[in-house]
């Protein structure tokens, strides 16, 4: 019985590296759809390569996928008109209380939003060195090899953006137990209960907010507990969700209307990082429910 016809064979071997090379451009671009294309593309030039001529498979479509999405990142950058869109990772929003297979599948390639928004600040040749070695383990030498550079400059980009990431809040705890915080925080929230809000708060808590208008970041406890009791004197319903894997909320207004998606990151039985939009824009894209009742 004879084997794979050479594109049945080059096409089956593209398909068991194509999860890890989503999960590569995801991090490097901070949107699935974005990530999608970049892979794409990489089979795409995989389709007009003689194969005989590819040693590493693995290797060649992580450069292709890598120099892709650096291509991507600097048209990002160079273009005038860019927003705060380019720079806030793409939401993923579930229940709580259990997500479909697929949901889970995404959620599981998912990168805390904290850490997604900043390496959103990285230069993209500091990005890619940073997730092909710390999140990837590629060698510094293949990865100079995609960016060009020598083995210790791309230690040193790599160093650099470290750096940058390493007093990026990082959830710790169960997930049950990160809800538990937020079912508090909501309980707290609605009875106007400021000490508990407080005591659920790290005292350097920050809260970065995306509305129609821009970017607010607000820093400190008592800053955030303002915020949270406007809301609950709004006549808010918010409840527990999860946003890219971590504890979050979701928001709605007394007609139904989404009003907003907040992302918690906790730490130690406190909430230490707040991601929130607001934008109906934003919103919209989502593709969320209103509110059920």
């Amino acid at each position: 019985m004879s084997g794979p016809a050479p594109d049945e064979a080059l096409a089956g071997a593209f398909e068991e590296q194509r999860g890890r090379l989503v999960a590569v451009a995801y991090r490097m671009l901070g949107s699935r759809a974005d990530a999608e294309d970049a892979v794409q593309e990489a089979w795409l030039r995989l389709a007009r390569q003689d194969p005989a001529s590819i040693d590493n498979l693995a290797g060649w479509l992580t450069t292709v996928v890598g120099r892709v999405c650096i291509d991507v990142l600097r048209s990002r950058k160079a273009r005038p008109e860019a927003s705060y869109d380019d720079r806030l990772p793409e939401l993923v929003v579930t229940e709580d209380f259990g997500a479909a297979p697929e949901d889970d599948a995404l959620l599981a390639e998912s990168v805390g939003l904290a850490l997604l928004v900043v390496l959103g600040t990285l230069r993209p040749t500091e990005r890619l060195a940073f997730v092909l070695h710390d999140m990837f383990a590629v060698p510094f030498e293949e990865i100079g090899q995609i960016i060009g550079r020598s083995t210790d400059a791309t230690k040193m980009l790599a160093s650099r953006a470290r750096r940058k990431v390493q007093d990026t809040p990082r959830p710790t705890g169960e997930r049950h137990q990160q809800r538990a915080v937020i079912d508090a925080f909501l309980a707290a929230a609605r009875g106007g209960d400021f000490e508990g809000l407080l005591r659920l708060l790290d005292p350097d808590v920050t809260w970065r907010s995306y509305s129609a208008r821009g970017v607010v970041v607000r820093l400190g406890a008592a800053e955030v507990v303002g915020r949270a009791q406007l809301g609950a004197r709004a006549a808010v319903t918010a409840r527990p969700a999860l946003v890219n894997g971590e504890s979050g909320i979701v928001a709605w207004g007394p007609n139904g209307k989404l009003l907003g998606v907040m992302a918690c990151t906790v730490a130690d039985g406190r909430i230490v990082e707040i991601l929130s939009v607001s934008d109906p824009a934003r919103l919209a894209a989502m593709d969320l429910p209103a509110h059920p009742g």
